[in-house]
């Protein structure tokens, strides 16, 4: 008997659902499952045949602009919102059976879902309703920046104030957090995904030269900086030329890309700055002292957070494994969800 009430509590999950990465956590487990956001589907048929997915997370990334005419590679997730329903649910389905894979019965899971704190109440409910589709029993959304902070280890509960500011992939949430609620939230819809265009658009319009969106998160990844740096790094990149329409490759240098960088960075730190502007004095105080701490896979991008404490002025923390910390985050709201249960968005 308890065996049967242990196995049917124990699927409960937390998802950290990305516009580049889908994380879940599961109870007792820790982080399960941690894929890119990305959908295949196969077109049976003809133009007017019956849609197949074909595959979800890693191997559908891997087939981005690589694939055949009956073969899309999606991301269903746009700007930390949903953009296609009916994938964004086929997707959790499949992410879900892959955590619960030796189980007799259906899982229904209570699953906790993260939501930018700037998303409308109709995107909350096509999150929700894509939860509910994928099989839940039980859905709560919280926003990320009190998630990230739950997962930073933050004192939330205290009354003092901590600032989080969460570079994700879609949107960046800046959010000021005391006595278990956000005194400030705010979001902009700028992230990875703006920093991989921007260099797409550099390299288009200084170097005449098309590069995917794969490169150009490899490029971020290798030579991406936020704020000059002493050493100058340069890498080899191939793509096509776009006069010539051969491919060719070339060098280009961390400089460069901090250039390419500049306006996505710029409406990362104005953000940041409203934030602290409409945060109480008492609050502001706290958060002088303490600084702010950044997650989020922005987070990673070289000396983001010596930018932040130069603009600022404020010390810059960048919590351990900041790619992770929101779905951790969401994992301990859901442990202790009696506890928690004022953090919990009502839509």
């Amino acid at each position: 008997m308890f065996g049967f009430l242990n196995g049917y509590f124990s699927n409960d999950l937390a998802i950290d659902l990305g516009t580049a990465n889908t994380l879940i956590w599961a109870r007792g487990q820790g982080i399960v499952l941690d894929e890119p956001s990305v959908v295949a589907i196969r077109q049976e048929g003809g133009p007017n045949g019956k849609k197949v997915i074909q595959q979800v997370g890693l191997a559908a990334k891997q087939m981005l602009g690589r694939t055949p005419g009956n073969i899309t590679a999606i991301r269903p997730m746009k700007d930390g919102v949903i953009a296609d329903f009916t994938v964004t649910e086929q997707m959790l389905k499949q992410f879900i059976r892959k955590v619960h894979k030796s189980s007799i019965f259906t899982p229904s899971p209570r699953i906790v879902i993260c939501v930018p704190c700037g998303s409308t109440q109709v995107e909350r409910r096509a999150i929700r309703e894509s939860a509910y589709g994928a099989g839940a029993r039980r859905v709560e959304l919280i926003e990320e920046p009190m998630a990230a902070a739950i997962g930073a280890d933050l004192p939330v509960e205290d009354a003092t104030g901590s600032m989080v500011v969460d570079i994700g992939g879609g949107t960046t949430e800046v959010g000021v957090i005391s006595l278990g609620g956000a005194v400030y939230s705010g979001s902009v819809r700028v992230g990875g995904d703006k920093f991989d265009e921007a260099i797409i658009n550099y390299i288009r319009r200084n170097y005449g030269m098309l590069i995917g969106e794969t490169t150009a998160e490899e490029i971020k990844k290798k030579i991406g900086s936020a704020f000059p740096g002493s050493e100058v790094r340069e890498m080899e990149v191939k793509g096509r030329n776009l006069a010539e329409g051969v491919p060719r490759s070339f060098t280009i240098s961390s400089n460069e890309i901090l250039e390419a960088l500049t306006d996505p960075l710029n409406s990362i730190v104005s953000a940041v700055k409203t934030a602290l502007e409409q945060t109480p004095p008492e609050l502001g105080a706290d958060i002088a002292s303490k600084g702010m701490v950044l997650t989020g896979g922005g987070a990673l991008l070289r000396d983001i957070d010596r930018l932040l404490m130069e603009e600022t002025g404020l010390p810059v923390l960048i919590a351990d494994d900041p790619l992770t910390c929101v779905a951790r985050g969401s994992g301990k709201a859901l442990d202790r969800m009696d506890k928690f249960s004022s953090i919990f968005t009502t839509d």
